[in-house]
C-alpha cells in the first residue's frame, strides 16, 4: 500500500484508490482477505474462512464486494457453481492522499485502510521473528534476511528515495518471481520501510 500525491499511476496494473473503493476496502476482513490473496494466490472462500476464523458465507459477502469493486476478481475456468475460486488482479494498490485530503470521510477511510495493512505487516514479521528457526528448512532461514539502515535526509531525498527503491524493488520482483504452486516455491513477503522517526530533536 503506497501513497500518492500524483492521482495517476505510475506502472501498468497499479491502482489508485479514492472514493468508493477506498471506502469499500475499510474493513479490517477485507483488507485480511485482500492480503490473503496476495500472499498466498487464488482462494476460495472457504480455504481463507479457515485462515481468518470466519465462515465461508461471511468471506463470500466480503469477496463480492471486494470484486464489485475490481479488487478482486473470479479465476476463469477454475471452480465450480458451488465453490468459486478468487484472486487479486497484479498490481500495487494506491491511496491518493490529495484526493483523501479533501474529504473528511474519505481521510477517515484511507487512515482505516493503511492501519490494517501495517497491522497485518506487523503480524506477518512478528510471526516470523517469534518462529522457531529449526521449523523452516535450513536453505529457507538461510535465504531470509531482516535489515534496517539510518541515515539523515531531506524531505525531498527521502520522497525520491522510495521512489527509487519501489521502481528497483518491482523490476527486481518480476525478475524472480514465481507463480503460486510452482515446485520449490512458498509464499514470500517483502518489506521495504523508510520513514522518519517521530522522536527526533534538533541537536543544540
Amino acid at each position: 500500500m503506497t501513497p500518492q500525491t500524483d492521482p495517476q499511476p505510475t506502472r501498468d496494473g497499479d491502482r489508485v484508490l479514492d472514493g468508493p473503493v477506498l471506502k469499500a476496502l475499510a474493513h479490517p476482513l477485507r483488507v485480511q482477505l485482500l492480503d490473503i490473496l496476495s500472499q498466498y494466490g487464488p482462494q476460495t472462500a472457504s480455504s481463507m474462512g479457515k485462515r481468518v476464523g470466519e465462515s465461508s458465507g461471511a468471506t463470500s459477502y466480503h469477496l463480492r464486494q471486494l470484486a464489485r469493486h475490481g479488487l478482486v476478481r473470479e479465476v476463469a475456468d477454475r471452480g465450480s457453481a458451488r465453490e468459486r475460486w478468487w484472486e487479486r488482479p497484479r498490481g500495487s494498490l494506491i491511496l491518493s492522499t490529495t484526493t483523501a485530503e479533501q474529504d473528511p470521510a474519505l481521510r477517515e477511510a484511507s487512515r482505516q485502510v493503511n492501519r490494517h495493512f501495517v497491522q497485518g505487516r506487523a503480524e506477518a514479521l512478528a510471526a516470523f521473528t517469534a518462529s522457531d528457526p529449526s521449523a523452516l528448512p535450513e536453505e529457507w532461514a538461510d535465504a531470509a534476511m531482516l535489515s534496517t539502515l539510518n541515515a539523515y535526509l531531506t524531505s525531498d531525498q527521502l520522497k525520491a528515495l522510495n521512489r527509487d527503491m519501489e521502481a528497483i524493488l518491482h523490476e527486481k520482483l518480476e525478475t524472480y518471481r514465481s507463480e503460486p504452486g510452482a515446485a520449490g516455491a512458498r509464499p514470500v513477503q517483502l518489506h521495504f520501510n523508510a520513514f522518519p522517526l517521530t522522536d527526533f530533536q534538533e541537536q543544540p
